[in-house]
């Protein structure tokens, strides 16, 4: 509704950057390019300083996107006033989501919301924890659902649902059988984890730490950057890993893999995070009541 100039100036300002603000309006970097060319001219001066390869806002690109700012704002609020009169529910939510969330809770949980509200159009941006709240740092998702603690003290952050962490090792291992299986004990044998930034490496870490262990002990052989690779390499008996049991289900069924809770346990926060100072549209106050009546009645992960 607003101008569409001012729209993509204000995303390439927030961002900082013309590729990512192409990537975040589905545009061409070359047209991103041309509506601020056209928004420059507009004003006669010019709104970015563009030196080695980055870009900074000038005194009068500062005003216009202070401006730009409480202009959108103020679309939002006037857009839910009327629907909010209407009782209409749409729009377009862009949410994000670390990869063992995406493939394994949200599927359900915005397949059952899509059903509710047919008119809102969600978009899904998959990264690891760190790249997530990046991305609501700088407003290119309205929500994260995150695996990890998350240390940025001006966003909000709302616990979900707690995820339980156990050892997997394959059919046949050694420790195959076992009741429980001590922290210590994973420093015996090779060892499969998640690449640096994923959440699930960071709350394995900190766990190891916590129980006095020396992580550099561990013996990481494999890196990889999904937990269905990581399943599949411990299934052909490369090493052993530590996986949210959410991710199981199928494996333990067949009895391929076989999941072992840790002594002392595991838990993680699943968390959504958000700006909190941004005004949020209708629907994002559903979308996000709706997640948390989800996870009341899903509270646990099942075995």
């Amino acid at each position: 509704m607003a101008d569409r100039r001012l729209q993509v100036f204000h995303t390439v300002a927030k961002l900082l950057s013309f590729t990512k603000a192409a990537e975040t309006l589905h545009m061409t970097q070359p047209a991103v390019t041309f509506q601020v060319r056209q928004l420059e001219e507009y004003f006669n001066t010019r709104l970015f300083d563009r030196t080695h390869n980055r870009i900074s806002l000038t005194q009068a690109g500062k005003k216009v996107y202070e401006f730009s700012d409480r202009i959108f704002d103020l679309y939002a609020q006037m857009e839910n006033s009327v629907r909010e009169l209407t009782g209409e529910v749409s729009g377009v939510l862009i949410i994000g989501a670390s990869t063992t969330i995406a493939e394994y809770m949200l599927p359900a949980l915005l397949g059952d919301f899509k059903t509710k509200y047919p008119d809102v159009n969600v978009r899904l941006k998959v990264s690891n924890t760190e790249g997530i709240v990046s991305m609501v740092e700088n407003n290119v998702i309205d929500l994260g659902v995150v695996e990890a603690t998350v240390h940025n003290k001006n966003l909000a952050v709302e616990l979900c649902k707690k995820d339980q962490l156990v050892a997997i090792v394959p059919k046949g291992h050694p420790l195959a059988g076992n009741s429980v299986i001590k922290a210590e004990t994973l420093l015996e044998h090779p060892y499969i984890c998640r690449e640096e930034g994923s959440g699930t490496r960071e709350v394995i870490i900190e766990y190891l730490n916590d129980t006095g262990l020396n992580t550099n002990e561990l013996n990481i052989i494999m890196e990889l950057g999904s937990s269905e690779a990581i399943k599949g390499a411990v299934e052909a008996g490369i090493g052993i890993t530590i996986l949210s049991r959410a991710t199981l289900s199928k494996e333990v069924k067949l009895g391929t893999l076989e999941a072992i809770p840790l002594d002392p346990p595991l838990e993680r926060p699943f968390s959504f995070v958000h700006q909190k100072q941004k005004f949020r549209q209708r629907a994002m106050d559903e979308l996000l009541e709706f997640a948390r009546q989800y996870c009341k009645e899903h509270p646990g992960i099942e075995n």
